[in-house]
């Protein structure tokens, strides 16, 4: 009796729940998700509906081939995985990966900071330096999945602090760009007084400026989330996520741990066999 007793209170509880152990991460019902079948396990993601151009640019790319068979070819142990480069298919080993493609068209910016961030599990688009790339454009094929660390509170914040520097430092020098003209022929006629009252002009505008607008403030709860759960602060507002993992982070981490040569490659080529795209139903 005790045994038929026990079992009886399980099927209540899971009827209560609604199902037993089969019930769907409600990501599932109304994201687009992909599975995404590699040599070392499967991972699945769902992809946010808020970056439209990067989830129908994934999307075409699952659905067409492209990554079938493409190499993880860049992986740094508590930061990221990353592929997406449809040359690494038939690689040489150590051959260096990862290039941009100049004839698939980059993708513009769709940063959702707060809503999306760089959590651990984040999926997001790869792109090039802002020395070539200043609007931050996404590469058209490439993409990673945050594994990253955990902070703490007040790295954050002085993280915060250091990118309002770095932000008023390019403010200064983009003012002294724009007046350039102007300090040049002050210097020339010796007017050594004039040329301070410009350049404590332009920091003054620089510092008011990020006062008003700073560069970054993380939320109380993306605070907490990279202090319990880890990820890349550092690199919100700098790259588009455009989804996250639901099911596979322990074949994420078999991945981010593989030996890697000197330019982060995985020794021994880790492939994605196949993706595979489902669309909810009410899409």
């Amino acid at each position: 009796m005790k045994k038929i007793f026990i079992s009886l209170a399980v099927i209540i509880a899971c009827l209560a729940a609604g199902s037993c152990g089969n019930k769907k991460n409600p990501m599932e019902e109304n994201l687009t998700t992909v599975l995404i079948e590699t040599s070392k396990g499967n991972i699945k993601v769902a992809l946010y509906d808020e970056t439209p151009l990067h989830r129908d640019n994934f999307i075409k790319l699952c659905s067409n081939g492209t990554y079938d068979g493409v190499l993880f070819h860049r992986v740094i142990g508590d930061f990221m995985i990353q592929t997406g480069d449809p040359d690494s298919k038939n690689a040489k080993p150590h051959e260096l990966l990862g290039g941009e493609d100049p004839d698939c068209p980059t993708i513009p910016a769709e940063f959702r900071f707060p809503q999306y961030f760089h959590k651990r599990g984040a999926l997001a688009a790869a792109r090039q330096a802002d020395s070539v790339n200043a609007k931050k454009e996404s590469s058209g094929t490439q993409w990673y999945i945050v594994t990253g660390k955990k902070y703490k509170p007040e790295q954050l914040r002085e993280y915060e602090i250091n990118m309002d520097l770095d932000k008023k430092m390019k403010l200064i020098e983009k003012g002294k760009k724009e007046r350039m003209k102007e300090i040049f022929q002050l210097r020339k006629e010796g007017k050594k007084e004039e040329v301070q009252n410009i350049y404590e002009q332009i920091e003054d505008n620089a510092q008011m400026e990020v006062a008003k607008h700073p560069f970054i403030r993380f939320p109380q709860n993306i605070i907490d989330t990279y202090v319990n759960v880890g990820g890349c602060p550092f690199l919100d507002s700098q790259y588009t996520v455009f989804g996250e993992v639901l099911e596979g982070m322990d074949v994420v981490d078999a991945i981010q741990y593989v030996k890697t040569d000197q330019a982060k490659r995985p020794l021994e080529d880790i492939k994605i066999i196949k993706v595979t795209v489902n669309k909810p139903s009410n899409k």
